[in-house]
Parts: C-alpha cells; structure tokens; sequence
C-alpha cells in the first residue's frame, strides 16, 4: 500500500472506506502470488538421480615383498591390470609379506571384516586358513591361488608354471657347457616338482645328455637361502640356473659368478643382464580381470577351478638373451604355437622316472589329475624328492 493512501486513511472516513477497499485488493493479490510462483518450483517435483554404485572392494594377499621382482610383483601387476580396467567400479587394497601360519587367517579375516567382497590369496600354504575364513563369511568371495580345495564362496586359480619351465629348459639344454642344469626349489609340492620335471625335459629334448641337481631351501621368498643354493650348484658343476623361488637372487648369483640363469615369475633382466638367459613370466592380468568382471556381473560362482597358461596368455617366455642361437628360438616359438592350439604337449611320453621305469606310455599325454599329483622326479633329475606336504 502506498504512503499517499495511508495519509488518505487519516483525513477522512469515506476515504478510509476506499483504502480499506484498496486493502483488500492488495491482499487478493497477495494470495495469488503462489500460484503464480508454482510452475517455477516444478522442478524439485523431477526424478532424483540414481545413487552412484559403490565400488567393488578388493583384497589381494601376498606371501612376499610387492618389490621381490618375481612371484609378488606378478600379482600386484595384476591388480594394477584390474584397476586400469575397471577404473571407478572397484577399490583394491593388499597386505604384503603374509606368512603361510596362524597371521595368514588373521589377514584374511580382517580383510573379510573390513568390507572387502572379493578376497584373493596368492600362495598355496593360504588354503586351509581360506577355507576357514570362507566358511565364516559366506557373503565374501575367496580366491585361492594354487590351491586345490573349493567351496561354495571359495574357488582356485592357478598357471602352468610348467610351461614356461620346459621352454626355459629349451633354453638351458642348447646354452650349457657342462650340460649340467641346477635349481633352487621352494617347497616340495607337485607344482615345484613338476616345474623341475618340465624344466629337465625341455632340455633334454634338445640334449639327451643333461642332468639337473636341485637344492632346496624350504622357502618361497629367502633372497639369502637362495643365493646360498645357487652358489652351491655352480660350485657343483652346473652353469645354466633355474628357480621356482621368488626373489631375483638366484639371476644376481649367476651374475656374480659369471653363469647363466633365468628370471621366475616376471622378466628380471635387469637384475642380471649378462647372466639372464630369458625370463619364464605369469601374467595374473588376464584371469583377475575375469574374476572381477565375474563378480561385477553376478555370474561369479564357487567350487571351480581354472589353470591357465600360454593359451590363455598366463604364461610366456621373455626377454631371450641375444646369444641364444636362432634355431632355439624357433623352436620356442614353435612350442608356443603348439601350446596354444592344443597341438604341443609337454608331457608326453615315453617319459621315465629316475629308475629307468616307464611313467608314460609311448604317446600318453598326461591329464591334469596325473599332472597335480607329480611327486617324482624324472630321468636325469639327481637326488631324491623331500617329503612334504603334497597335493
């Protein structure tokens, strides 16, 4: 109202009627003014967006230093593949250096508790603290790597270390002097003894003469239990080193020495570049991305296995050394080939155990039950297999 009606209000009654007429009038308007104003609060009537998805949580469990240049770096490269693949949909986390005991559970069971819905255990002495685990938190997936015992919310990976073993041995056979071949073996499970086993056939298929000793240091990662062994097999006579541990050490021996060895696990050229004949790589990548992929979709399901390897893309050889003849490396070539056709087989037979008994039949090929179960050596492998814990 304005300052001339309220003036008008106190000079005279017929003019107050009139502004109190105006009053009402403005008042009217007033009222209408929200009805006016209520398209423009249309919008807030608009469907709110979805909420954002929270991301998957991933827990990677390792027996050894992210930085050990093999077995534990392997891994890590594949959860780093699983975040460049999925970005945004997960978060993944790890626990370094977990030993094979009691603290392994506890690990697993803090990972569980945390929120983490997707478990991986890397090392074969995980399995019965996974089990355990698993059963208490049947809304969490597990996965265990070289393992051999499922559940509904459990299930095992593995690659055929073999593979890239037998090619090294290719390797080995065609480069030694002495035609003596050396290992430094971790634990004596059939996975071990097997890749042993490949190792010593690869290069007796180019060297009928060869014989492979093996020292064992009861351990995956010991950088000083391991250099210890490689010094006591070149000190033995054998010039081209072999290990199915997981530190560079036995390559950094090699070097030192002025022999020959390859990398286990990931290429560790750098770690002896004069020594390093080529490195027998696993590629996790591929299978964690599955898994993930697995358990984002829903289609994720327990009480299975996988083995991969250089079908898959699990398993190569990398990294050959300049001076390994160009026939060698055909042949290697070759043997991939055959291995990801289905036309190569490593164990074939005949193939003989140490005391000259028939294993294999002249063109059996060995099944993977016959293959999990190695716990022998075979023709040209000296000494004899520790008892320990087998599959």
């Amino acid at each position: 109202m304005t300052d001339l009606s309220k003036r008008s209000l106190l000079q005279t009654t017929a003019l107050s009627v009139l502004a109190a007429t105006a009053l009402v009038a403005c008042g009217k308007k007033e009222e209408a003014a929200p009805a006016a104003a209520a398209p423009a609060a249309a919008p807030a009537t608009a469907a709110a967006p979805a909420p954002k998805t929270e991301p998957l949580k991933i827990a990677f469990a390792y027996v050894g230093p992210v930085g050990d240049g093999g077995w534990t770096f392997a891994h890590d490269n594949g959860r780093k593949a699983v975040e460049k693949e999925f970005g945004d949909k997960v978060v993944t986390s790890f626990v370094e250096k977990v030993p094979e005991s009691a603290d392994a559970e506890r690990v697993l069971r803090d990972m569980a508790s945390q929120g983490n819905q997707l478990i991986f255990g890397t090392t074969f002495g995980y399995m019965e603290p996974m089990l355990k685990v698993a059963q208490d938190f049947k809304d969490v997936k597990f996965e265990h790597a070289t393992g051999y015992k499922t559940a509904e919310n459990l299930r095992t990976y593995d690659s055929r270390t073999y593979e890239g073993a037998y090619m090294a041995g290719v390797i080995a056979g065609k480069m030694t002097k002495t035609n003596t071949l050396g290992v430094v073996g971790s634990i004596p499970i059939p996975e071990v003894i097997r890749n042993i086993n490949s190792f010593t056939l690869g290069a007796q298929s180019v060297n009928p003469n060869i014989k492979t000793r093996v020292v064992w240091v009861g351990e995956w990662f010991n950088p000083p239990k391991e250099t210890e062994a490689a010094t006591s097999l070149i000190n033995g006579g054998a010039d081209v080193l072999m290990q199915n541990t997981d530190s560079s050490a036995v390559l950094q021996t090699a070097e030192k020495m002025g022999k020959r060895a390859f990398g286990w696990d990931s290429d560790m050229t750098t770690y002896g570049p004069k020594a390093h004949l080529g490195s027998a790589v696993i590629n996790w990548g591929p299978y964690y991305i599955k898994s993930v992929r697995d358990a984002l979709e829903g289609t994720w399901k327990g009480n299975e296995s996988s083995w991969w390897g250089v079908k898959e893309g699990a398993i190569d050889m990398v990294s050959v050394a300049a001076d390994v003849p160009e026939e060698t490396r055909k042949r290697v070539d070759e043997i991939k080939a055959g291995l990801k056709d289905g036309s190569f087989a490593i164990w074939k037979g005949p193939i003989f155990g140490q005391d000259g008994k028939e294993i294999l039949a002249k063109d059996q090929v060995a099944d993977d039950k016959f293959l999990s179960g190695v716990n022998f050596y075979v023709k040209g492998v000296e000494g004899k297999v520790p008892g320990g814990e087998k599959k």
